[in-house]
């Protein structure tokens, strides 16, 4: 019992953070429950509950920390003047990342709330951080008006479901064709493909 007077909330809720998320990079979703991540620090599974609304609400934190770290992954990574080489560093950089925590990145595909239930704000806002790094680097190729601003936003989620589409199939191996070694070649040959037909398009 000594250890459980031990913590203040805050050290618990970073006890089932790390708990949550060594669970899922293990395992994958399939392994998290409430009762698993309490076995692990050795409290009960209720006491997830008094810090959390439920166990789709801690999976939503635990994704939106991921989100926070590739985030600062791309950061990193958008350096280049160039757009088409930014956008395929940008690329790169997700699937780098996500080769190295695939079940991390997975949740974002895997884990669905109760049908009904709002995804929430802070979730999104994390999301749209990442895109805007997409955004951002598309930007030069396409004119500056508000309905090329509404184009923009729309490409950007094109290009961000698409990669992230590939990476998931491939880290989750759904399609046996889809080797993990290929997944970086696959992503970049989409970028190329995709921004040579959006130059012809905007020529045009």
């Amino acid at each position: 019992m000594g250890r459980r007077s031990a913590h203040t909330p805050e050290q618990l809720r970073e006890l089932i953070f790390s708990s949550a998320r060594d669970i899922i990079s293990a395992n994958g979703l399939a392994g998290v429950s409430a009762r698993e991540i309490a076995r692990k620090i050795g409290y009960s599974p209720g006491t997830l509950y008094n810090l959390f609304e439920s166990l789709d609400d801690l999976l939503l934190h635990v994704e939106a920390r991921m989100l926070d770290a590739l985030d600062r992954k791309l950061a990193d990574a958008s350096r280049a003047s160039d757009p088409d080489k930014q956008l395929k560093q940008l690329v790169q950089a997700y699937t780098d990342f996500c080769r190295q925590h695939p079940h991390l990145c997975n949740l974002i595909v895997q884990h669905g709330l109760p049908q009904g239930a709002p995804v929430p704000a802070w979730y999104l806002d994390r999301l749209e951080r990442v895109i805007a790094r997409i955004e951002a680097a598309l930007a030069p190729l396409i004119a500056d008006s508000q309905q090329e601003s509404i184009a923009l936003k729309r490409t950007a989620r094109v290009v961000w479901a698409s990669v992230h589409g590939i990476i998931t199939l491939s880290t989750t191996e759904k399609l046996s064709s889809l080797a993990s070694s290929s997944l970086g070649s696959m992503a970049d040959e989409f970028i190329v493909t995709y921004l040579a037909g959006l130059k012809q398009t905007r020529g045009a």
